[in-house]
């Protein structure tokens, strides 16, 4: 589980990166941190990762406080980025070896992890392969296998797709479902608000570092009154639009 409690940063001169953000996510759910650009998704997962510290508030996983025990913490996190690449002179296996031990698993616990993940990322077909020889899907598993090898009750994802064509984006919808069954918390940090509807139980609305909506799909639409997380965006826009034109 992991629980953001009033999570807050700011910056010298600058409006609030992050607002009084607060949440819950439980084993076995995707949640959906959604918001456009600069909407302050970013800035949370440094803080929950312990890259940034936060100026009040404070993010809880597994009991772990980000504020008091940062190492223990960040063991109980996976991150799967966009923009992480995979070292690509070694291979599937050299590479899920190499964080083995980098999070400081025993030889024997990292060899049940990578036939674990094999098993259920269906890695065995290139296991042995470079990762420059991969194909953009064998890359997006070889990622997601990274990310657990060590694994972690929680699961970060940040912009999971980007970059990523048609069949890279399923590999991704498939796995981030068996880790749904895996018993996973799972977060998707995204601006693909289409996606998000796909893959997430749970959804908070992020603008200008504020949560302005949580809960499911069917809670969002009653509250709102708009079908889809897009035409609920862009009322929150038109919202904000609007108070800038009666302020100013």
């Amino acid at each position: 589980m992991i629980v953001l409690d009033q999570l807050t940063k700011s910056f010298p001169g600058k409006p609030l990166a992050v607002d009084r953000l607060s949440f819950r996510v439980s084993p076995g759910e995707v949640y959906g941190l959604l918001g456009p650009n600069g909407a302050g998704k970013t800035t949370t997962l440094r803080m929950i990762l312990g890259l940034l510290t936060p100026t009040s508030g404070d993010a809880v996983v597994n009991g772990c406080r980000v504020s008091e025990e940062p190492l223990r913490m960040k063991r109980q996190l996976g991150l799967v980025s966009a923009s992480a690449g995979l070292y690509q002179w070694l291979s599937v296996r050299e590479l899920l070896e190499y964080f083995g031990h980098g999070y400081g698993l025993p030889r024997e616990e990292i060899e049940r992890g990578i036939e674990k993940l094999t098993r259920i990322m269906g890695l065995g077909e290139f296991l042995d392969q470079r990762c420059s020889t991969l194909s953009t899907g064998q890359q997006q598993r070889t990622n997601l296998a990274r990310a657990l090898i060590h694994d972690p009750p929680v699961v970060l994802l940040d912009e999971p797709t980007r970059g990523l064509d048609v069949i890279g984006s399923q590999v991704v919808f498939e796995y981030v479902d068996q880790l749904r069954q895996l018993g996973k918390a799972i977060v998707v940090c995204t601006h693909q608000l289409d996606e998000a509807e796909r893959l997430c139980d749970r959804f908070g609305l992020l603008h200008h570092g504020r949560l302005r909506y949580e809960g499911t799909l069917a809670s969002l639409q009653h509250e709102t009154g708009k079908r889809s997380l897009v035409e609920m965006f862009l009322a929150i826009l038109s919202e904000d639009q609007i108070q800038k034109q009666v302020a100013s």
